[in-house]
């Protein structure tokens, strides 16, 4: 029989993960240069409800700081990860998102929580459904999410103030620079698939772009089929 756990039992857990994202936040800030994330951003993290974005039978590892499997071959990122790209985004209220791989609807949940808008593409139909009923579930409102390949990102709703990408790329796709509007940030992993890093790309007022490494990550590929 499968552990059953109560709302309390979630609650706890959730602020154990918020505890241990705090400590490594401290570990990592030679990394981050800062020692805290965003209260924003933890306040967002403490009210989405992780374990309602995973498989049932991974409940209980629900706020677990690991990856877990949602199918199609596909995870969920760890919390920390989840924590710090939101963070490196510095999301204001007003800001329209596009997400790159939606997933179950966790990462785009914590977006919704702090942009006005969030645009999420996903290249699995079934992993978008399950979003979608998901993020219905929790009443994000701000979200539209299609099926696609994120590499051409999605020119209609361009441009974008922030971009979030949760596959990695050898190279940065042209596309996602170029529908990110000048004075925006976009959080993605990128490198050779042994030394993928993730990488702040900003873009500032006159269009020049800035890329710094954060640190070393290990994402599964973007899909770059036309």
């Amino acid at each position: 029989m499968g552990v059953v756990m109560s709302d309390d039992d979630f609650s706890e857990s959730r602020q154990g993960m918020l505890a241990l994202i705090a400590a490594k936040t401290i570990y990592s800030c030679g990394q981050l240069g800062k020692a805290a994330l965003g209260p924003r951003v933890m306040a967002a993290l403490a009210k989405v409800p992780r374990h309602e974005f995973v498989p049932l039978e991974m409940q209980p590892y629900a706020y677990a700081d690991t990856p877990l499997p949602v199918g199609s071959g596909k995870t969920i990122s760890q919390p920390f990860i989840v924590a710090v790209m939101t963070d490196l985004l510095d999301l204001r209220p007003t800001d329209t998102v596009l997400e790159i791989g939606t997933g179950f609807g966790y990462q785009t949940a914590i977006l919704a929580e702090l942009a006005r808008r969030v645009y999420s593409i996903e290249l699995i139909e079934e992993l978008a459904e399950q979003a979608i009923r998901r993020l219905a579930r929790q009443r994000c409102g701000n979200v539209e999410i299609r099926v696609g390949n994120g590499w051409h990102g999605w020119p209609e709703h361009a441009p974008f103030d922030k971009v979030i990408v949760s596959a990695a790329v050898e190279l940065i796709p042209s596309s996602l620079i170029y529908q990110l509007k000048p004075g925006g940030k976009m959080v993605i992993p990128a490198g050779p698939p042994d030394a993928q890093q993730l990488i702040l790309v900003e873009k500032d007022a006159d269009d020049t772009v800035s890329t710094r490494d954060i640190f070393a990550v290990q994402f599964s590929l973007l899909d770059d089929d036309s």
